[in-house]
C-alpha cells in the first residue's frame, strides 16, 4: 500500500432541507454555555435524588462495576459550595463530570440529558463505519454509507478504515466504548464504534476534537488520509413526550442514545423515509408506502421493512423492526401481523438489530402472534424506598392513567419485612399480550446484536422464554438493558397529578431544558429462567454469525443465508380454518400440515379432539354468531400451533 495522502476538507453543508442548520462543532460550542452556579447545584441535587431514591439498579451496579455514583455526586456538590461564579469550571467540564458520573453505572436507561443548546442536536461526521470479519476471523472496519453529496478521494462504501487520529481503529473503538454506558463488552464495543461518527449531544458530551484524521485504504487500494471536521445539526424530534403523565411515557423501555441515533440516521442517510414520515418519528401513514422496490408497502416505513428474500436454502420472509417506539402498540402489532401474512409462510426472519426499544406493550403484544403458547409478560419491580412508596401511594387507584396499585402493598410492607424490592408484577396487560393469539405458523428466526436494548431486550427475552424460535446473534449478547425508564419530568409530574400538587415533593424544575432519566423498575425473566434479571445479563443467542464484507456491502447476504439454513432445518406447519354457520350448526374445515392432532374449543370450552390424517370437517352444534372458535394443533403430544376465529 502506498503512503497515505492527507486531504483537508472545508465544511460542506449537507444536502437537503436542513442544510442551513449545519455548523462546525467549534462554532456551535463557542455559543454554548449559560448555566449559573445555582443552576448547576440544582442539577447535582436532583441527580442525587434520582440515583439514591428512584434508581432500581443501584445495588447491582455498585456491586458489579465497583462504583459509587451517589458518593461522587456528594463530593462534587460539596466542592461546589467552595466555588463562586467567577471560579467555577467551564460549563463543558461540568457537563462532562455529570455525564461521567451517571455513565459510571453502565446503564443506558440512566442518563444525564444536557440542556439547551445541546438538546435536540447531533454532532456527526459525513460517513458511517461498521465492523465485519474476514476469512481468517480478523476484524475489519469498512465505510458503509456517506451523506448525500459528500465526496472524498476513494472514500465510499467498501473503503477500509485503519487508523483514527493515528490510533489503530480497533483500539480507538475499544477506548471510545469505555466512555459510554454499555452493560457488557459486546455493547461497549458496539457503542464505541457507532459513536466514532455520530453523537446525540443531548446524551453524549461533545467531541473533544474539532476534527478527526481518518486513515483508510481507498476503493482503489491506495493509502489515504482525510481530515474531517465534526458538524452539528438538528435531529428529528422524539415520538413521545416522555415527561407527560401518560400510559405511553410510563410504559417506555427505551435506550435514548439508540433512539436519537436512529432518528439521526434518517436525517443523514435515509431521506426517503424522512420524506414519507414528513418529519414525524415512527409516523403511521394513512396509505401504505414502500421505501425500496422489493419492499412491501407499509403504513409504518420508519418502523418496519418487510420483503421476501432468496437464500441458499429457499425463499423466506424478512421483517425488520427498527423501533418499538410507537404511540399505538395495537396498531404496531396489527401492522406486524398484516406484513407477516403477505410474506412466505414457510419461514420468517424477524430482524431487530440496532433496535433500542420503545413501548413495552408493543414488544410484548407482538410475541403472541408467533407462538401457540400463552404469553406471560415480564414482571417488574421497584426498589424499596420512601420516595417510590410515596409515588405508588398517590397512584395506587390509577387517578391519572398510570396504575401503580399492583406494587403499592409490597412497598408499604417493605419497612417491616426488610424487602429490598417490591413484588414483581407485569407492566404489559396479560390480556393484551394474548388477545389475538398465533397468526404466523411457520418457523421463526430472530436476529439480534449488541445494540438490542430495553423493550427490544424484553422482546428477545420473551422470544427465548416462550421458546418461539431460534435466536441468531451477530454479537455474543444483546445490550442487556432490563428496565422501565422514567424521566425526572415524569416523576415530578406524578407528584403533581392529579391536583392538588404534593407540596412536599422533592422534585425541583431543572434549568434550561436539562433532564435526567432513571431505570425505575427492573425486569425479570419468565419460563425456565424465571426471576433472572435482564439487566447486565441480556439474552445469549442460540447461534452466532460474524458479519462479513458481503453482509455490509451486499444486503446482509451471508447473514440471511445463515438464517435461511436455520429456518430450513425446522418443520413448516400450517393450521387453516374455514367455517360456515347454518342455523346453530358450525361446520369447520381444517387444513393442517405438520400436525398429528387438532383440538377444537368454542369460547374456551373443549368440543372435539381429532387425529389428523388428512383434511378434516367437523360439525359443532349449538353455536351462535360472535363466539370464539379455537383450534390447537399438536405433534407427538406437544402444542405446536394454534388459530382463533370469530364465528
Amino acid at each position: 500500500m502506498s503512503q497515505p495522502r492527507t486531504i483537508k476538507r472545508p465544511v460542506q453543508k449537507r444536502a437537503g432541507k436542513a442544510a442551513s442548520t449545519v455548523v462546525p462543532l467549534g462554532d456551535f460550542l463557542g455559543a454554548a454555555g449559560s448555566l449559573t452556579l445555582d443552576q448547576r447545584k440544582i442539577l447535582v441535587d436532583q441527580a442525587l435524588l434520582l440515583l439514591s431514591e428512584n434508581y432500581v439498579h443501584l445495588p447491582l451496579k455498585m456491586a458489579m462495576h465497583a462504583v459509587n455514583p451517589v458518593q461522587r455526586l456528594r463530593v462534587m456538590r460539596a466542592r461546589m459550595e467552595r466555588q463562586t461564579p467567577a471560579t467555577m469550571e467551564a460549563e463543558w467540564m461540568f457537563h462532562r463530570q455529570m455525564s461521567a458520573i451517571v455513565n459510571s453505572v453502565r446503564d443506558l436507561h440512566t442518563n444525564y440529558l444536557l440542556p439547551a443548546p445541546f438538546a435536540g442536536k447531533i454532532a456527526y461526521l459525513p460517513f458511517m463505519i461498521e465492523k465485519c470479519y474476514d476469512a481468517t476471523g480478523a476484524e475489519r472496519y469498512l465505510v458503509t454509507q456517506t451523506v448525500a453529496g459528500y465526496d472524498a478521494p476513494q472514500l465510499g462504501p467498501g473503503a477500509e478504515a485503519t487508523h483514527w487520529n493515528g490510533t489503530p481503529i480497533a483500539r480507538a473503538v475499544a477506548l471510545n466504548g469505555e466512555r459510554f454506558a454499555g452493560s457488557n463488552e459486546a455493547a461497549n464495543l458496539a457503542r464505541g464504534l457507532e459513536s466514532l461518527t455520530l453523537r446525540p449531544l443531548v446524551i453524549q458530551a461533545p467531541p473533544d476534537e474539532d476534527w478527526v484524521t481518518l486513515t483508510y485504504v481507498g476503493l482503489d487500494g491506495s493509502g489515504q488520509e482525510l481530515r474531517e471536521q465534526w458538524k452539528v445539526t438538528t435531529n428529528l424530534p422524539p415520538m413521545t413526550d416522555l415527561d407527560a403523565v401518560s400510559e405511553a411515557s410510563a410504559s417506555m423501555g427505551l435506550d435514548l442514545d439508540s433512539d436519537e441515533k436512529s432518528r439521526a440516521k434518517k436525517v443523514l442517510y435515509v431521506r426517503d423515509v424522512l420524506e414519507l414520515e414528513r418529519g414525524r418519528s415512527s409516523a403511521e401513514l394513512a396509505t401504505p408506502a414502500a421505501v425500496g422496490g422489493a419492499d412491501l408497502p407499509t403504513t409504518m416505513p420508519g418502523v418496519f421493512r418487510a420483503r421476501e428474500v432468496s437464500t441458499a436454502s429457499g425463499r423466506f420472509g424478512h421483517l425488520r423492526i427498527f423501533t418499538f417506539s410507537v404511540s399505538d402498540p395495537v396498531a404496531f402489532r396489527d401492522e406486524f401481523v398484516r406484513l407477516a401474512a403477505l410474506l412466505p409462510q414457510n419461514g420468517l426472519i424477524v430482524d431487530v438489530r440496532d433496535n433500542g426499544g420503545g413501548h413495552i406493550y408493543a414488544s410484548e403484544f407482538t410475541l403472541q402472534t408467533m407462538t401457540p403458547r400463552r404469553i406471560a409478560p415480564e414482571p417488574v419491580q421497584f426498589i424499596s424506598t420512601p420516595l417510590n412508596l410515596k409515588l405508588c401511594r398517590r397512584h395506587q387507584h390509577n387517578p391519572a392513567g398510570i396504575d401503580l396499585g399492583p406494587w403499592f402493598d409490597s412497598l408499604d410492607l417493605a419497612i417491616e419485612t426488610g424487602a429490598q424490592y417490591s413484588a414483581a408484577k407485569p407492566i404489559t396487560p396479560e390480556d393484551g399480550a394474548n388477545d389475538i393469539g398465533q397468526q404466523y405458523h411457520g418457523p421463526v428466526v430472530l436476529i439480534t446484536d449488541a445494540r438490542v436494548y430495553s423493550a427490544t431486550d424484553i422482546f428477545t427475552a420473551g422470544f427465548a422464554d416462550h421458546e418461539i424460535g431460534t435466536i441468531l446473534g451477530v454479537d455474543d449478547n444483546t445490550g442487556a438493558g432490563g428496565a422501565n425508564v422514567w424521566t425526572h419530568g415524569l416523576l415530578a409530574q406524578l407528584l403533581n397529578e392529579p391536583p392538588p400538587p404534593d407540596e412536599t415533593s422533592p422534585y425541583v424544575a431543572l434549568p434550561n431544558g436539562a433532564n435526567l432519566r432513571v431505570a425505575i423498575r427492573r425486569t425479570l425473566r419468565v419460563g425456565k429462567l424465571a426471576g433472572t434479571p435482564v439487566e447486565d445479563l441480556g439474552v445469549t443467542p442460540h447461534e452466532t454469525h460474524r458479519m462479513t464484507k458481503a453482509d455490509l456491502l451486499d444486503g446482509n447476504v451471508d447473514l440471511l443465508n445463515r438464517a435461511g439454513e436455520l429456518l430450513a432445518a425446522r418443520p413448516a406447519r400450517r393450521l387453516d380454518l374455514k367455517t360456515s354457520l347454518g342455523g346453530t350448526t358450525l361446520t369447520v374445515a381444517v387444513d393442517a400440515q405438520g400436525l398429528d392432532r387438532v383440538d377444537l374449543y368454542v369460547d374456551d370450552r373443549p368440543i372435539s379432539s381429532e387425529d389428523v390424517t388428512g383434511p378434516l370437517s367437523i360439525d359443532i352444534l349449538d353455536v351462535t354468531a360472535g363466539q370464539m372458535l379455537r383450534a390447537d394443533g399438536y405433534e407427538t403430544g406437544a402444542l405446536v400451533a394454534s388459530r382463533r376465529q370469530l364465528v
